[in-house]
């Protein structure tokens, strides 16, 4: 079951990174207008940062394997759809397809997850996750490069179809269904009818304006009209859902989920970890391409070992949770990626630079902190959640997951400039770092998985 959950993500995250190397030819081949490009990623990040949160909730009320086979055919018949999209108009509506989608099977994957698995299992199966979410970025600038150049864009969406797929037909049977397992999937009684409708709109809304105006925040300006005006309507709709929601009889985050200690934290922690790993894959990457002139599938192999290096950390992090606790690694962790920062930082202009001597050493470094972080925030956070709530938290933390890589990759652009300087633009991500790493220090939670006893095979 963790292997088809996995799975079933790492094609989310994935299909992110690979769409991003395609860009130029699909703008070629489809004629998207000068401009236009920018939403076939748009439209996929608004509507799965959008619709989350709504998505958490109906793993919820309707069931968690039900919302997980529901996304996990959408999101491949999605893939279809984009790849056979005739126009511009037609793929960016496969996109926010495909994004509506990731934003059902998400949540209810992680949700599945952590109820399922108790104690030292829940916080390995939360690390190994953390990897993909992590990995997946890199895997995927390979990946997007060697189908882009060998046979043509639509291939990055159609790699996804046989995969999502075939686990859509495997998860029934290795996925506990109600009334097995002791009812971990059971949906509540009133079902759909239990979702905060008020809120789930206000909440889309809120979410939605305020992803858009991040997004968009490195192109038009932080200080700009749009970005300002934007930003002040996504807020003021998740004024109104915080009002709705407190009075609201079933809400969409009930207050138990609340109540939970190490969540608010956590999606803090979260936002500001994924904001930092997002940000600082794209500032590599560029790096690679323009300083060093490498192509787009050098830079994805260029990529490879931080991926690696991430996926030690997540390795530590699963063997050292029980013993150190969530607070030593989430500000190790930190702290170790802002020495990697501070080492990229420090490297020559562009006519002396060498990937070895330069940029290397610090990657390493900084995916060993990354690996080490987030699966650490991940397991402190959710550690406290019940059955009841899994889903709603999932979606919770998934959301600050999705804005926290939308506002990385915008405040370490702008900090780039237009001349892209990235020793300035690493620095801003070392003192992120450090500052987080501090934090973590106060705030974080001190979670010790206590040993768990094996899930029996369904």
């Amino acid at each position: 079951m963790l292997a088809l959950l996995v799975v079933a993500q790492f094609m989310v995250v994935l299909d992110i990174a690979i769409v991003n190397v395609a860009l130029p030819s699909i703008g070629r081949s489809l004629s998207f207008a000068p401009g236009d490009l920018a939403w076939v990623v748009t439209a996929y990040v608004l509507a799965s940062g959008g619709l989350l949160l709504v998505g958490g909730r109906l793993a919820d009320v309707v069931g968690r394997r039900t919302t997980f086979l529901m996304g996990l055919v959408g999101f491949s018949c999605a893939s279809l759809a984009c790849g056979l999209a005739p126009s511009a108009g037609s793929l960016i509506g496969a996109r926010a397809a495909q994004g509506a989608s990731a934003a059902l099977m998400t949540p209810s994957a992680l949700a599945i997850l952590t109820t399922t698995y108790p104690g030292e299992q829940r916080a390995r199966a939360l690390a190994v996750w953390g990897a993909v979410a992590s990995a997946g970025i890199g895997v995927g600038a390979v990946a997007g490069g060697m189908l882009t150049s060998w046979l043509s864009w639509e291939w990055v969406f159609w790699v996804n179809v046989p995969v999502g797929l075939t686990a859509a037909l495997l998860a029934p049977r290795v996925i506990p269904s109600p009334g097995r397992a002791g009812g971990l999937d059971a949906a509540r009684p009133g079902g759909v009818r239990d979702l905060d409708l008020p809120g789930a709109a206000t909440s889309v809304a809120g979410l939605v304006a305020l992803v858009y105006a991040i997004s968009g925040a490195a192109d038009h300006g932080w200080l700009a009209a749009r970005t300002l005006v934007v930003g002040a309507v996504g807020l003021a709709l998740l004024g109104v859902f915080a009002a709705v929601e407190r009075r609201a009889s079933r809400p969409l985050l009930a207050p138990a989920v609340w109540r939970v200690p190490a969540l608010a934290p956590g999606a803090v922690a979260m936002l500001g970890g994924t904001g930092l790993i997002a940000g600082t894959f794209f500032l590599l990457s560029v790096e690679l391409q323009g300083a060093l002139g490498w192509s787009a599938i050098d830079t994805g192999l260029g990529l490879l070992p931080l991926v690696a290096a991430i996926g030690a950390g997540v390795h530590l992090t699963s063997h050292a949770i029980g013993h150190a606790g969530s607070r030593v690694l989430i500000a190790g962790g930190l702290t170790v990626a802002a020495v990697g920062a501070a080492l990229c930082a420090s490297a020559p202009g562009a006519a002396d630079v060498s990937y070895a001597a330069d940029v290397l050493p610090g990657m390493l470094a900084l995916g060993v902190g990354f690996g080490v972080t987030l699966p650490a925030v991940q397991i402190a956070a959710m550690s406290g959640v019940g059955h009841h709530g899994a889903g709603a938290a999932s979606g919770l933390m998934s959301t600050a997951h999705e804005i926290g890589a939308a506002l990385g990759v915008a405040v370490l652009s702008s900090a780039a400039g237009t001349a892209f300087a990235f020793g300035h633009a690493m620095v801003v991500a070392a003192a992120i770092a450090g500052a987080l790493a501090v934090l973590a220090l106060v705030a974080a939670p001190a979670v010790r998985p206590a040993p768990g006893v094996r899930v029996a095979a369904h």
